[in-house]
């Protein structure tokens, strides 16, 4: 198994560990299995979608669990009927994705269609949290600082 060695990067930066710990944690959990496949997206700025393909699932299979930070999607189908396979190429098994989220960053929507689970997401940082404007000269009053980095007179 591949191990990243962060060390250098952990002696020189301060209050960085957690996402240290996070590359780690996703390179163990992520070693093994692939199923089911999934690509990423960036839709614009601050709006992403996951996109799991999930043929043969049905809506009431999945189960998808926003918490802080983390994004769990579940599938399990009910016990096949009796049937005797000839060959079996099509998984059927159950599954568990776990998505990391950055902070600020919630489920907007999620959709199946064509087999394919679409799961929106959207980062709202909250207008605290926003870099502002300090102004000298003992003036108290803070301004946001825009998309364009200019500040508001």
């Amino acid at each position: 198994m591949n191990r990243m060695d962060f060390t250098p990067y952990r002696r020189t930066t301060v209050g960085f560990d957690r996402l240290f710990d996070l590359l780690e944690r996703q390179a163990r959990a992520n070693a093994g299995d692939n199923y089911p496949p999934f690509n990423i997206e960036r839709s614009s700025e601050d709006a992403y979608r996951i996109t799991l393909a999930v043929a043969g699932f049905k809506a009431e299979d999945i189960d998808i669990t926003a918490q802080q930070n983390l994004l769990v999607v579940k599938g399990a189908k009910p016990e096949p009927q009796e049937r005797e396979y000839l060959h079996v190429g099509i998984a059927n098994r159950g599954f568990e994705r776990r998505f990391e989220l950055a902070d600020f960053v919630r489920v907007e929507a999620a959709d199946l269609a064509d087999g394919l689970l679409m799961i929106d997401l959207v980062r709202e940082v909250p207008e605290a949290m926003k870099p502002k404007k300090v102004l000298i000269g003992g003036q108290n009053q803070l301004k946001v600082i825009e998309g364009d980095n200019t500040a508001a007179a």
